[in-house]
């Protein structure tokens, strides 16, 4: 893989902005993946996703979910773009993964979406090592 790219925090900006590379890396014809780890998997498996503080008033928060939808990175929630929800991001192609560290310290793999890779440990020390750059921090 040319880019791994690491999503490990629980918020709504750190998730769009990794996906939406993550896209625009396939759309530049580079082979990208994201492995999902730490607050990022509590999120993806129930739990809810936070905005930064200097991103949590509301006047904010419509204005990215709008402008994040109009760039073609849907955030909005089907209720409409004053909602957002994270978790109805469209999938970003190339490799999405759990990280298993997390997943199953959280005891929450049955919970996170289908579409996850699920690798063990070695398998992703091994993407790790193969991967040209990793962007990110577990």
């Amino acid at each position: 893989m040319e880019l791994l790219f690491i999503c490990r925090d629980a918020r709504v900006d750190s998730l769009l902005s990794t996906m939406a590379m993550a896209l625009e890396a396939r759309k530049a014809s580079v082979e990208a993946g994201i492995s999902f780890t730490g607050e990022a998997i509590a999120a993806m498996a129930g739990r809810s996703f936070d905005w930064s503080p200097l991103l949590r008033d509301w006047s904010t928060r419509v204005r990215v979910s709008r402008n994040a939808t109009e760039m073609g990175h849907p955030l909005s929630n089907p209720r409409g773009p004053r909602w957002t929800k994270p978790v109805n991001f469209s999938r970003p192609p190339g490799r999405r993964e759990s990280g298993p560290l997390w997943s199953k310290m959280l005891g929450v793999d049955e919970r996170l979406p289908e579409d996850l890779e699920r690798p063990d440990m070695a398998e992703l020390i091994h993407e790790l090592r193969q991967s040209y750059k990793v962007i990110g921090s577990y």
